[in-house]
């Protein structure tokens, strides 16, 4: 009689294959075994020998104690990807897991720390979202701004806004052309979050992909997930977190007023303050109506002469929003001796690398001791931590004070 793992949880192992983008059949060749097996592994009844496991912890870089853990829990509230197509099927299964994982490392977190209260605009949601109008949606996009007093000018950091306001958000590479964003307000962990693609070209893009991402979660997240599978929906569902992230970045009266000419010379000197991209600089001005369909047509038109479809002027130069949260996070946990670093990589039972990547934290943070990051945590109260087993927690987000 053959011996397996005794605990092995065969849903760990697709997680770690399908977030190297790896078949079963590129995997049975890596460990040695047959194409058979990792199905039995995966699904049951089978688990893997002694040698076999082994060779997949080797082989995959993960811990042992990664595949004798129950993964995060799924749920029924929609996901939010940036492509339904379907050459993006293998992408989206090899960032579905990290979504995983970063809610694992957030509850893990949220047994030490306190974190920003969940506190974002309070909108009334339609039963039916294609009921909303572009003119409601530039309204919500006012709204949203009045919320967070951005007042007229451009919005200074928005994922730091985001995260203030109880949104977990995360970089990671998503090796995707068409996949540069998801989200997903989660009610199992009662907490929403969002994941940018860090391999994406510009700032100014990923920056409209947050604004992008922060419709769905305020708007969308009672959607049924069904609906978002329907192209036809996803389409319109998209149109509208387009609409909104365009007002939502560029208010119209403060941008027009600064616009001194509608052209793409105009534009690019906009770019730079506003910290978005002439594209979207183009669109905005055709939903608000001061340039013509004829106007557009040849603006697009020399936009792609100037070879600025690919990347635009400034493109190398802005510096992207970064996450924070959990990136402080830890650095408390170590910082006031509450974990070490090797704690904190037995706790989650992850590679040091991921909770790294997922936590934006300088490679080596925790693997390593080249890394050194400064903390700005707070006490908790003694009679909140008291109710804690254990010996520090610290609070880090002073609302005010988060920079």
């Amino acid at each position: 009689m053959t011996i397996g793992t005794h605990g092995f949880v065969g849903a760990r192992l697709t997680e770690a294959r399908q977030a190297f983008g790896l078949t079963k059949v590129a995997l049975a060749e890596m460990v040695n075994v047959s194409p058979v097996a990792i199905t039995q592994y995966e699904n049951g009844p089978q688990s893997p020998r002694a040698d076999v496991m082994d060779r997949l912890c080797d082989k995959l870089g993960f811990p042992r104690s990664f595949f004798l853990n129950r993964p995060a829990q799924d749920e029924d509230s929609p996901l939010f990807w940036r492509s339904n197509a379907s050459a993006t099927k293998v992408a989206r299964e090899r960032c579905y897991p990290r979504l995983r994982w970063l809610k694992e490392i957030t509850t893990y977190q949220k047994e030490f720390l306190e974190f920003p209260k969940l506190d974002l605009p309070r909108f009334h949601i339609p039963d039916d979202f294609k009921s909303l109008t572009f003119s409601e949606i530039d309204h919500l996009a006012q709204e949203c701004r009045d919320w967070w007093n951005f007042g007229v000018g451009p919005i200074p950091d928005l994922l730091l806004e985001m995260e203030n306001s109880g949104i977990v958000t995360a970089r990671i590479n998503v090796a995707a052309d068409s996949l540069d964003a998801f989200s997903q307000w989660s009610y199992t962990y009662e907490t929403p979050f969002v994941i940018l693609g860090r391999d994406k070209a510009s700032a100014v893009r990923s920056r409209f992909d947050a604004a992008h991402e922060l419709f769905h979660l305020l708007l969308h997240r009672k959607v049924d997930r069904r609906r978002v599978k329907s192209t036809s929906d996803w389409k319109l569902l998209e149109g509208q977190a387009h609409r909104f992230a365009a007002a939502f970045l560029l208010p119209a009266k403060s941008f027009v007023d600064e616009l001194w000419a509608p052209t793409l010379d105009g534009m690019l000197s906009r770019k730079e303050r506003w910290k978005v991209s002439v594209a979207m600089m183009i669109v905005r001005c055709e939903h608000l109506g001061i340039i013509s369909a004829d106007q557009t047509k040849r603006l697009w038109i020399n936009y792609n002469r100037r070879g600025w479809r690919g990347e635009e002027p400034l493109d190398n130069i802005l510096k992207f929003e970064e996450p924070r949260l959990l990136r402080r996070g830890f650095e408390a946990l170590v910082d006031e001796n509450v974990r070490s670093k090797g704690q904190i990589i037995d706790d989650l039972c992850l590679p040091a690398r991921e909770i790294e990547k997922l936590s934006s934290l300088p490679a080596g943070y925790l693997s390593g001791s080249e890394a050194e990051v400064k903390a700005f945590p707070k006490l908790k109260s003694a009679e909140s931590a008291a109710r804690l087993e254990s010996a520090n927690v610290v609070s880090l987000w002073d609302r005010k004070k988060l920079t």
